[in-house]
């Protein structure tokens, strides 16, 4: 089974930059999930062993479900700590990329990581990327970064140094980018990663519970009633749509993550090719997040570059509007119509 994902040249690339640079940060995009979490973390201990000190710099705040994410502790948020932030982003020599394609991404953070001299390495599973560096490891046909980051640290020698808590952190990133192992998840080189995880004495069982049964009695109310009185159902397509307000969010003592995977629930409907989500943001106006997610062949990752300003993957993408929520649904019906003859 072949688990070297790097030409020769690509890895001795990677290995060079990181053996001459000094000061390395590891940074990932806006609203990070397990998956750009994960592949942070585990990527700090292969610096880490290697004798290398390194600092992640993240945008803004994660979901409360990974802050038991090994080491998490150590994570430097962009929006709490600019300072500290932009001046380990300028000093930086060597600046890793990870589970993102474009410096856009990273939002209010865009600014100080474009405008770094560090040297930058991209190591991403999506489609387009978009980012000037010394080294470009995109690997769109990945379940998720941390999987390419499993593959990289094999391929270079280093799974023995793997720890448990390193294997946790790639586990928990590849369990939650491919929901549970539900799509985006046939290659069988995936369960061999699986396994050698494993070996390190992971619990994998624990780690979905840590994640996927870990919601306040407040977020499991709001999935309820957003099911029940938000949710658009378009038998005619074969697709369904939602919407959170700011107002339902107060009612229900949002917190980041509450909503995490609840897009998903609408395809447990028989015959349902496509959810959307649509969320107005909690602090500026005219600004709504969508995600999308589809099944089988149904490209969503075309639908969201062409309505939404995003993209992402097949069956998983995400995009986002500057307008009303009322408007940003009369995008959505009119996406839907759109795309109706390949969702029939």
């Amino acid at each position: 089974m072949e688990i070297n994902t790097l030409t020769q040249g690509e890895l001795e690339t990677l290995l060079q930059h990181t053996e001459c640079s000094q000061h390395i940060v590891i940074c990932t995009h806006k609203s990070p999930d397990g998956d750009a979490l994960g592949a942070s973390l585990a990527w700090l201990e292969f610096l880490n062993n290697r004798g290398k000190t390194a600092d992640i710099v993240i945008p803004d705040a994660y979901p409360d479900f990974l802050q038991w994410l090994p080491n998490s502790e150590k994570i430097i948020r962009y929006d709490k700590h600019k300072e500290r932030a932009e001046r380990l982003l300028g000093n930086a020599d060597l600046i890793f990329c990870l589970d993102f394609n474009g410096f856009g991404r990273v939002d209010e953070m865009e600014y100080a990581l474009a405008g770094s001299p560090a040297k930058k390495i991209m190591i991403d599973h999506h489609i387009g990327p978009q980012m000037d560096t010394v080294l470009t490891v995109s690997r769109p046909e990945m379940s998720s970064t941390c999987e390419l980051v499993f593959r990289i640290m094999y391929q270079s020698g280093d799974f023995e140094k793997m720890t448990r808590k390193c294997a946790a952190c790639i586990y928990c990133g590849m369990m939650t980018d491919t929901g549970g192992f539900t799509y985006n998840s046939n290659n069988p080189e995936i369960f061999f990663i699986i396994s050698e995880l494993l070996t390190k004495g992971i619990n994998k069982d624990k780690i979905y519970r840590n994640v996927f049964n870990n919601y306040s009695s407040w977020a499991i109310r709001l999935r309820g009633y957003i099911m029940y009185h938000k949710l658009n159902v378009l038998n005619d397509y074969n697709a369904s749509y939602f919407s959170i307000s700011r107002q339902t969010m107060k009612d229900f003592h949002f917190i980041k993550g509450d909503a995490e995977g609840l897009v998903n629930e609408p395809l447990k409907i028989k015959g349902m090719k496509l959810s959307i989500s649509l969320r107005e943001d909690d602090r500026k106006d005219n600004l709504i997040w969508l995600s999308l997610r589809s099944v089988d062949d149904f490209a969503c990752n075309a639908m969201a570059a062409e309505f939404f300003n995003g993209g992402g993957h097949l069956n998983a993408s995400g995009g986002r509007l500057e307008c009303s929520l009322e408007e940003a649904e009369e995008i959505v019906r009119k996406a839907i119509m759109h795309y109706g003859d390949k969702l029939k």
